[in-house]
């Protein structure tokens, strides 16, 4: 097996800004994050010419809804598809999204999908599993691979929605730091869980939250508490091939010092 590849996130709204990104930190792949309600102000033919004018690969475009709220306390009630006030409209959006991803030639979509409650009998987990079902099978329509984020949900209750939905086209993009952000699990542990799932990571680190807190702290890679030695062990041991695309939720001059941290942090254990 070769080594794992390193790529980075970049947001829609400033392409070159962000391949420039890429290209100046000597890597070759991204993720590029939209906000699914504003897809229509973007070309989807004119960022595919414009990656491989790059030579820049996207591996993954990752979709965003407005409204959400990235904790423990709004956060089931405005996350993903599992947030019921929000189902009908974000499914139409998501087959509008998969179709103009589609256009830019990418074959995989990655989504925070929501809190996904634990008990298969709830009936939010009822109806959440069939619209998760129409989502899946509009990616699959467009040859592409629907990639749960993880963080927002237990790691066994991500792997029975995934064996629910029962498609060969459902995969993980392991978030390791959300794991610990949220609360939910070790992510070594939930490699154990669900590792063979797993197409893609972020390379993001964290530290859990205290009680009076509704999310922990995102932080340079190797200042948290994801053991990323094991991790990455763990997962070629489960067929994982990559890639580890970096994620530092700042802006400005220190991340891009983090991110190349980062870099050199993740070489040894490629």
């Amino acid at each position: 097996m070769g080594k794992l590849k390193l790529g980075l996130i970049i947001g829609a709204r400033n392409l070159d800004e962000g391949f420039s990104k890429v290209k100046s930190l000597n890597l070759s792949i991204c993720q590029i994050s939209f906000l699914a309600e504003e897809i229509d102000n973007f070309d989807s033919e004119y960022i595919r010419k414009k990656a491989q004018n790059y030579g820049i690969e996207i591996f993954g475009v990752f979709m965003l809804f407005k409204g959400q709220i990235f904790n423990n306390k709004d956060g089931p009630s405005t996350m993903g598809f599992v947030a019921e006030k929000y189902r009908e409209e974000r499914l139409k959006l998501s087959f509008k999204f998969s179709d103009f991803v589609r256009k830019m030639e990418v074959k995989n979509i990655i989504c925070h999908v929501g809190f996904i409650p634990d008990n298969e009998e709830d009936p939010i987990y009822k109806s959440f599993i069939p619209v998760m079902r129409k989502v899946v099978e509009k990616c699959k329509e467009n040859e592409q691979n629907f990639l749960f984020e993880t963080g927002q949900e237990l790691p066994s209750t991500l792997k029975r929605t995934i064996i629910e939905i029962g498609m060969d086209n459902v995969g993980i993009n392991l978030d390791p730091a959300n794991l610990i952000l949220y609360g939910k699990a070790n992510p070594i542990d939930a490699v154990e869980i669900f590792g063979e799932y797993v197409k893609s990571m972020h390379g993001k680190d964290g530290l859990w939250p205290n009680r009076d807190e509704y999310i922990g702290k995102e932080v340079p890679i190797g200042e948290g508490m994801v053991n990323f030695p094991v991790l990455l062990r763990r997962l070629k041991s489960k067929g994982f091939s990559g890639p580890i695309i970096i994620e530092r939720e700042i802006t400005g001059e220190k991340q891009i010092e983090d991110i190349k941290k980062a870099i050199e942090y993740l070489k040894p254990y490629l």
